[in-house]
């Protein structure tokens, strides 16, 4: 090779260089778990006790130092609920951390602002004090008063004078059909391929957070830190660890939920016409994306279809 073309290949050699030093780096994408309805009523498959055993073993197998768990404390008065006080702390113990989701669980929408306000404070007034507790919020159902900006705006100052943060959720994969699927073909007596099932729960919470990565921006210009809507289920407790298993195989770092809820995102209150759902379903909708602005698979006809196919090995008449 002459002077000239070893010149020449070296000045190419140093543009490739500055071409990819200046080209921007693919954002992390990163996620905190988060389950709701804590202590939850049983599942299919597991006594309550053994469900919060097997979690918190998931957990640490799965290698997440920190999940989040919204209580309501009025299930503590339920059958199922028995216990739930010392399995609440047990999760505590393992290193996650406890906020709240109401007493009673009530729809916003459905609820006068004062009583539903009240509802958080008798909550509150259950978790305050405790070792884990967060001051943040979920709204049961995600409903934040749909259509009644009025209730939603009420609701929004009372978190606010209180110190309260909304526990938004970015990504859901609606494992709660899921797992009401699986508790209606148990009490039918109908035989379920739990090797499907597993697939199917990791498949899906999975492609739940691919889904609003994608949306998310596409509405931001960046990845925001996504959380994962769960719930204290039989199907979490079986599973949880294979599901940290696929979301790393699929490139995602999991962190804790006080890493997600200092994401920037928190800080945004989209208006739109009806404020229920995952705040990246808002934003988009506030940015003026068309519909469908949420994850397929949260929608039961979608996901019903698929567990009776692949779990049930059924066809469903038409």
């Amino acid at each position: 090779m002459g002077t000239t073309s070893r010149l020449l290949s070296r000045l190419l050699l140093a543009l490739l260089a500055l071409v990819l030093a200046a080209a921007p780096a693919e954002a992390a994408k990163r996620i905190a778990l988060t389950f709701d309805d804590v202590p939850r009523g049983r599942g299919a498959f597991l006594t309550p006790d053994e469900r919060t055993e097997r979690l918190i073993a998931g957990l640490k197998k799965g290698r997440v130092g920190q999940a989040a768990f919204f209580v309501n404390p009025g299930n503590l008065s339920t059958p199922d609920g028995a216990g739930g006080e010392r399995r609440i702390a047990a999760y505590v113990r393992a290193g996650h951390v406890i906020a709240n989701h109401s007493f009673s669980h009530p729809a916003l929408s459905e609820t006068g602002a004062a009583d539903y306000v009240a509802d958080i404070d008798r909550a509150e007034a259950w978790l305050e004090g405790r070792p884990g507790r967060r001051p943040w919020f979920r709204f049961p159902f995600l409903n934040e008063g749909r259509a009644d900006k009025a209730k939603r705006d009420a609701v929004r100052a009372a978190l606010d004078a209180r110190g309260l943060r909304n526990g938004y959720v970015t990504a859901d994969g609606a494992d709660w059909n899921m797992e009401a699927l699986t508790i209606a073909a148990a009490k039918a007596g109908k035989r379920m391929d739990m090797a499907a099932l597993r697939k199917l729960y990791v498949e899906t919470m999975v492609g739940a957070a691919e889904y609003n990565d994608r949306l998310a921006r596409k509405v931001l210009g960046r990845a925001p830190v996504q959380v994962l809507l769960l719930h204290e289920t039989d199907l979490a407790a079986l599973y949880i660890a294979d599901l940290a298993a696929g979301l790393r195989k699929a490139g995602w770092t999991i962190v804790s939920a006080d890493e997600a809820y200092r994401d920037p995102i928190g800080t945004l209150r989209p208006d739109v016409p009806s404020a229920q759902g995952t705040l990246t379903e808002a934003l988009a909708w506030e940015k003026g994306l068309p519909a469908p602005r949420w994850y397929d698979r949260a929608d039961p006809k979608v996901a019903d279809l698929l567990f009776a196919r692949r779990v049930l090995h059924e066809e469903p008449a038409e």
